[in-house]
């Protein structure tokens, strides 16, 4: 009678885990009959994914979210720019924001990085297969242009919303500019000795240039603005080569324009049905690592340990059409076997893509 009447123990953590095991081990072919790990053996912690994986998904976070800070900025400016309308547009949880970033001024700024070592990579090739000053600067402006008509959202980013954006990126630009005014000042190599601009010509030809572009991008008419190339290189050699080879530049054939897709601003997950969380980005990096694996195995790559959980993340995939499973599942006492479907395979390769340096 006392036995009826004793208060039963309280289930901790553990007690719960192991009912949950027992459950579970029930159901899993090749589980059914095993024991459950003993009550006095501590929790294991869940796996977690390799280093590589693990980077490709913080890198494609991040390419979601500088992707989506462009995009807010350029309805919003920097002022309407939060994390939050950040997040929501990249589809991302405001955790995985603030695991990447620090705030929004570091996002913005990841963002000008990004845009302008992108505007370096197609510049700095152009300026440097010219053997002199002045065709070298003509080559590399003429690609500067080429990009902003383009992207003129990300031109814009650069040269009208960083003036109006935090003090770290104002920095960023003086150095940027500095670079620049650089570059214009080794037209002094062409001058007749006796005949130098003062030294704050460069900073000054470089604002003037800069200026011209702000009042194009801010009217966004049509046009390219690869029809400036001329008269933006007159200004530029005006003071170091003098009138007459500024009017050259004036009477140089007008430049081709021509019209390049643009770089993608969409990311590829984003035409998917629903938010995908990054949760869901650790499946499906197992998945593609592990092609034919189960459900467990995938749940072991992926660092979860929720069955149930698993099963919903994949049945996402699976959803969103991403995931095929080829198996015929537990009711017929065989293995899920996971692999990709085409659109999985094209979302893979659109992820790459977008992630690569």
């Amino acid at each position: 009678m006392k036995r009826l009447h004793a208060k039963s123990r309280p289930v901790d953590e553990r007690d719960r885990r192991q009912a949950r095991y027992a459950r579970v081990a029930a159901k899993l072919p090749g589980v059914a009959g095993s024991k459950p790990p003993p009550a006095s053996s501590p929790i294991p912690a869940p796996p977690v994914l390799n280093g590589a994986a693990s980077t490709r998904m913080s890198e494609l976070q991040r390419a979601r979210l500088l992707t989506a800070a462009v995009q807010v900025v350029s309805e919003v400016g920097y002022r309407g720019m939060s994390t939050a309308r950040v997040s929501t547009r990249a589809g991302v949880s405001r955790k995985t924001f603030y695991d990447l970033f620090i705030d929004r001024e570091d996002c913005f700024l990841a963002a000008f990085d990004d845009t302008v070592s992108r505007i370096a990579a197609v510049a700095t090739p152009a300026f440097e297969d010219e053997g002199r000053w002045r065709e070298g600067v003509r080559a590399g402006l003429s690609s500067v242009l080429q990009f902003i008509g383009d992207e003129p959202v990300s031109g814009s980013l650069v040269v009208i919303d960083a003036l109006g954006a935090g003090p770290r990126v104002l920095e960023r630009r003086a150095q940027w500019l500095a670079t620049l005014s650089s570059i214009v000042d080794q037209g002094r190599s062409e001058v007749k000795p006796g005949r130098e601009p003062p030294p704050l010509t460069a900073d000054g030809v470089v604002g003037a240039v800069l200026s011209v572009l702000h009042a194009r991008l801010l009217e966004r008419e049509d046009g390219s603005p690869v029809e400036l190339l001329n008269p933006l290189m007159a200004v530029i050699v005006l003071p170091y080569l003098g009138p007459a080879a500024a009017k050259k530049e004036l009477q140089r054939p007008a430049p081709k324009t021509r019209r390049t897709p643009p770089r993608p601003v969409r990311s590829p997950l984003d035409d998917l049905d629903g938010r995908i969380t990054y949760r869901t980005l650790r499946v499906l990096a197992a998945v593609i690592a592990l092609p034919g694996g189960s459900n467990r195995e995938i749940a072991e790559h992926a660092g979860i340990t929720d069955p149930g959980q698993i099963s919903k993340l994949l049945s996402r995939l699976q959803e969103l059409g991403l995931t095929h499973n080829q198996g015929r599942g537990h009711a017929k006492g065989e293995r899920n076997i996971w692999t990709l479907t085409v659109k999985g395979h094209e979302v893979e390769q659109a992820t790459q893509a977008q992630t690569a340096p």
